[in-house]
């Protein structure tokens, strides 16, 4: 039988996730410049490039599109390392493997919606699809940076298996979610339906990876003011999260500072996103700024899963306590306790 040496420190596997999360985002935006560039079918087959040839040819379009293939096996790579790290890690924790693995399902499913996407001609649903799979993986990616930049809380306890429980439930939720929790879940929800409605002005205009691709006859005036009016929404919500979080702080709650911050930057990210936005759309959407606003809306949905982990409730609280095997979790008043839980336990879970 093989045995796994756990000899990976925490600190070396927090920065394989880190990897792997940069490398995702990466190839958002890089797969976004084969559409920009007009290569979405610069490989017309698929796995090979064309029929019968792997390698793409020495033309434009073919190698743009064959680089970002190579991107998706770098990306693999990493999803590869994140298990196998999560393997060899001391202490070994289960929560970082189930993560890790959803990284690997989701990779799976990216390379054969990739697949389809060519061989279907670029057909709108599949390529939004594809992006909105990609959002998936990067907040999958995220929640698992964020675990294993956890302490463990369990340095006296060796090496050790720990299981960190995804459906720890604190007091406070389970007396019921705050107004700061449903805000948050709010913005969150408001956030991923931007996403989407995005995709649709999207596959709606310009650009759509080649010139004989298929386009949604929709009034792209239409669905970019639809787009645009989810954004105001977003964004107002946002201001009062933020708001909600400062009235904490002046009340004395030094925790709802996480969740201010967290609030705050998404906000930011939320601003600069709509000017990149309307100012393509009043320069007649130029390829360069929609680049720029598709690494935005990556960035953006980053920052709002970190808002999620900081003030989401349930979810937020994943984490809290190791559960090693034989000796059970951590409840007395030394056991770690992760951001959220000290967001609910606070006037924030009993405003007022």
């Amino acid at each position: 039988m093989l045995v796994l040496h756990r000899r990976l420190s925490p600190d070396s596997y927090r920065r394989i996730t880190l990897v792997a999360l940069v490398l995702l985002c990466f190839i958002v935006v890089s797969g976004a410049l084969v559409r920009l560039s007009g290569s979405g079918l610069g490989c017309s087959d698929w796995p090979n490039c064309e029929e019968g040839e792997l390698v793409a040819p020495l033309e434009y379009h073919a190698l743009v599109e064959f680089v970002n293939r190579l991107v998706t096996g770098l990306v693999s790579a990493a999803v590869i390392l994140a298990v196998l790290g999560s393997l060899v890690r001391a202490p070994r924790r289960r929560d970082l493997t189930r993560w890790s693995l959803g990284l690997v399902v989701g990779v799976i499913a990216q390379i054969v919606l990739g697949g389809i996407v060519v061989l279907a001609g670029l057909k709108p649903p599949f390529v939004m699809g594809h992006f909105l799979v990609s959002m998936v993986l990067v907040a999958n990616a995220v929640v698992l940076h964020h675990k294993a930049s956890q302490h463990d809380g369990a340095g006296e306890l060796g090496t050790g298996d720990v299981d960190i429980d995804d459906d720890d439930v604190d007091i406070a939720t389970q007396a019921g979610p705050s107004i700061a929790t449903r805000l948050v879940r709010v913005v969150f929800a408001l956030v991923v339906i931007v996403l989407v409605l995005g995709t649709i002005v999207t596959a709606t205009g310009p650009h759509g990876g080649d010139e004989t691709a298929e386009r949604f006859d929709l009034p792209l005036r239409t669905v970019t003011r639809v787009h645009a009016g989810a954004v105001w929404a977003l964004v107002a919500l946002t201001i009062a999260l933020c708001i909600v979080a400062s009235r904490a702080l002046r009340r004395g709650d030094r925790s709802a500072e996480s969740l201010r911050r967290a609030a705050t930057r998404l906000l930011v990210f939320e601003a600069v996103q709509g000017a990149i936005g309307y100012l393509q759309y009043f320069t007649d959407v130029p390829p360069e700024l929609v680049a720029l606003h598709v690494a935005g809306a990556t960035a953006t949905f980053i920052a709002a899963v970190q808002l999620l982990i900081v003030g989401g409730g349930s979810f937020a609280t994943s984490g809290v306590g190791p559960d090693v095997e034989g000796i059970g979790r951590s409840s007395g008043p030394g056991a770690p306790v992760g951001v959220g839980s000290v967001v609910h336990g606070s006037g924030l879970a009993h405003p007022g």
